[in-house]
């Protein structure tokens, strides 16, 4: 199983739970960027207008390390990257509206390689990419897929 994870939302439950190598796309809650010298620090204590930038004092400039929207979201080059490489592609409980991360699933079909699987709640928009599709809640789906690509069983 892949263990280099594209991690699209900003907490660090993929770490929690032992994945290695996840790319954040959309950042991290847990570091502030300087907007005047670009450093990124892990951060976890109160973080005001006052709060001067530790690399180059700087203040005001730090912001959450995330990426709002309309902002383009960090590593994209490394993610392509690994999209081409990638061998499964299963996506989690998305719309499937919101671009770059929709259309993922059209990139990896078209190098051709990759088995696709949707799990989500209802069919997203981007449904007709997936070879694959698990609809219902992810809290009851995941578990039996993960048995399966474990070997346990055999994915449909």
């Amino acid at each position: 199983m892949n263990k280099n994870p594209i991690h699209i939302n900003v907490n660090n439950l993929h770490e929690r739970g032992g994945a290695e190598g996840v790319i954040h796309m959309h950042g991290e809650l847990g570091r502030v960027r300087c907007v005047h010298c670009g450093m990124r620090h892990d951060w976890t204590t109160d973080c005001t207008q006052a709060t001067a930038c530790p690399s180059c004092n700087a203040a005001p400039g730090l912001r959450p390390d995330i990426v709002w929207f309309g902002e383009m979201p960090y590593h994209m080059d490394l993610i392509y990257t690994r999209l081409r490489a990638c061998d499964l592609f299963i996506s989690v409980g998305t719309s499937g509206n919101v671009y770059p991360a929709a259309g993922f699933v059209a990139e990896v079909r078209r190098v051709g390689h990759a088995h696709t699987i949707e799990v989500n709640l209802e069919p997203s928009a981007g449904v007709s990419y997936f070879e694959e599709c698990r609809h219902g809640k992810a809290g009851d789906l995941m578990p039996a897929l993960v048995d399966e690509l474990l070997g346990k069983g055999t994915v449909t």
